[in-house]
């Protein structure tokens, strides 16, 4: 017994360690796959981003056409694919998978909450377009939330995302989302967000039980639910339905989301049940572009490394 060091605490040392041993050894039989989101890297061109990407070793990612020879992208609103042709859409894949980088999924973020159905038709019809550019890129998933819809006027006594017929609405559209991706064979990953119809991880699940289909599953950005859900809620929660993960982060009571390793996300238990509930789901991060996104990565890495989480290849 160390000098000074009572057989309570002795005790309670040993089991500290064989607790972080244990923990050590079962997370080196684990491994977990890490990507970048392309989002906010608007100042490359595909080819010199893959480049960048696999000097960092980096070999998934989810591709937004954000670059400067494929910009195309806008959150929450439709645009102009007339540019994507199936031809560029290969070129585009092609470069990526000559780097040795895979593309897991691309980025859609559609507004499928809007109360006009002409204006969901549109969306659903642009998620088609999408689908159809996935296929030639050998890309079958697809990402969005469910978008943001302000009413004109005064505010409502009930946030809009909260009242019934938004959700019987919003479910029906789901609904149809899924038929398009099967008819498309694809999947889509929808992403909660506390300030948005998929409000918690449980609202979340309630969506996805009632639209009923495995072709509509879950992103969980923890961050993203950390006002409302604590990590072991959210990963409880989603379990069956997590398709892909982002890694980013965010201040408590503080709306804007921040690169990984700049909030209050808790890094190494994030991991750590990511591992143990998601296997082989990637950590994506987001919300760094080309001047931030080598401290994130190594923010993310660092806890993979400190939970004995090996990075798979």
């Amino acid at each position: 017994m160390t000098p000074g060091m009572t057989r309570r605490g002795s005790l309670a040392a040993l089991a500290s360690a064989g607790a972080a041993a244990q923990r050590q050894q079962s997370g080196s039989a684990r491994s977990v796959p890490v990507g970048v989101a392309t989002t906010d890297f608007r100042d490359q061109t595909n080819q010199s981003l893959a480049e960048e990407l696999k000097s960092q070793g980096v070999r998934r990612i989810q591709l937004f056409f954000t670059q400067k020879d494929s910009n195309y992208w806008k959150y929450g609103a439709r645009s102009d694919l007339k540019g994507m042709t199936p031809e560029r859409a290969r070129e585009i894949a092609a470069i990526y998978r000559a780097a040795g980088i895979t593309i897991d999924a691309l980025g859609v973020y559609a507004t499928l909450v809007h109360p006009d159905p002409a204006e969901r038709q549109a969306q659903l019809a642009y998620f088609d377009a999408m689908m159809k550019i996935g296929g030639h890129m050998g890309v079958s998933a697809f990402l969005s939330e469910m978008g943001h819809y302000r009413p004109p006027g005064p505010a409502p006594a009930v946030c809009y995302d909260w009242q019934d017929e938004v959700w019987t609405t919003a479910v029906a559209t789901g609904k149809e989302l899924a038929r398009l991706a099967e008819a498309n064979q694809a999947t889509v990953l929808l992403e909660p967000i506390y300030r948005s119809l998929l409000a918690s991880a449980k609202r979340t699940r309630l969506f996805l039980e009632e639209v009923g289909s495995p072709r509509v599953r879950a992103q969980l950005d923890p961050a993203n639910l950390l006002e409302v859900n604590d990590l072991e809620e959210m990963f409880a929660q989603l379990k069956p339905w997590i398709g892909a993960i982002h890694a980013k982060d965010r201040k408590l009571h503080v709306t804007k989301g921040v690169a990984a390793g700049e909030g209050d996300l808790d890094y190494r238990k994030f991991v750590r049940l990511a591992a143990g509930h998601a296997p082989g789901i990637p950590l994506i991060i987001e919300y760094a572009g080309t001047k931030n996104y080598r401290q994130a990565l190594e923010h993310l890495r660092k806890a993979l490394r400190e939970e004995g989480i090996r990075e798979a290849s």
